[in-house]
C-alpha cells in the first residue's frame, strides 16, 4: 500500500506492507533510528514518537494507520542546530546513562508538556494541575529506564515545564 505522511516536517510517500509497524517504517525504510525497538509490545516506551502532536508507541501503530499524519521522532525535535529545550535540559541535568530510552523519554516528555488536564494522581479532577514531580512521574510512567535515571529525567522535564 502507498501511504503519505510527514516525518519531521518532510513529506514522504512510501509503499508499505499493511502489517508493517510505524517503528519498522521509521527505522528500516526511512533510516530514522532514534526510536528504539525495546520490547516490541508497547510496554517500555523506547519507541515513543509524536503522531499529530500526541504521544504514541510506534511499535504498536501500523504504518498504514498513520497515512496523512505528521510524525515527529527525536530527530525532529531540534530546530536545526538548536536543541529542543528538553534535549538541552536532559544534557544539563544528566538525565540519561546508557541513552537507550532517551529518544522515547524525550518524545514522551514533549508530548506530555502539551497535554492539559488531570492525571491519576491529581487531587482535583476538574483542575489543570501544575506539573509537580509527582505529576511528571505519573505522566511519564509508560517510559521505562533500566539504568534508573528517573530522578534526573523528572528534574529535566520539571525545568522545562517551568
Amino acid at each position: 500500500m502507498e501511504i503519505t505522511l510527514q516525518v519531521n516536517g518532510v513529506p514522504r510517500t512510501v509503499d508499505v506492507d499493511p502489517r508493517m509497524s510505524l517503528l519498522d517504517l521509521l527505522r528500516e525504510r526511512l533510516g530514522l533510528i532514534g526510536a528504539k525497538k525495546g520490547c516490541d509490545h508497547g510496554q517500555c516506551g523506547a519507541c515513543t514518537v509524536l503522531i499529530d502532536g500526541r504521544r504514541a508507541v510506534s511499535c504498536l501503530a501500523l504504518a498504514v494507520a498513520v497515512d496523512g499524519s505528521q510524525v515527529t521522532t527525536v530527530e525532529g525535535l531540534a530546530d536545526g542546530e538548536n536543541l529542543h529545550p528538553l534535549q538541552a535540559a536532559f544534557i544539563e541535568r544528566d538525565a540519561f546513562q546508557c541513552g537507550y530510552c532517551t529518544p522515547g523519554q524525550l518524545c514522551s516528555a514533549a508530548g506530555m508538556l502539551g497535554e492539559p488536564g488531570p492525571s491519576a494522581v491529581t487531587g482535583d479532577l476538574l483542575a489543570d494541575p501544575e506539573l509537580t514531580p509527582e505529576e511528571i512521574r505519573e505522566r511519564m510512567s509508560g517510559n521505562l529506564c533500566r539504568c534508573g535515571a528517573y530522578v534526573n529525567i523528572v528534574s529535566a522535564i520539571a525545568e522545562v515545564a517551568r
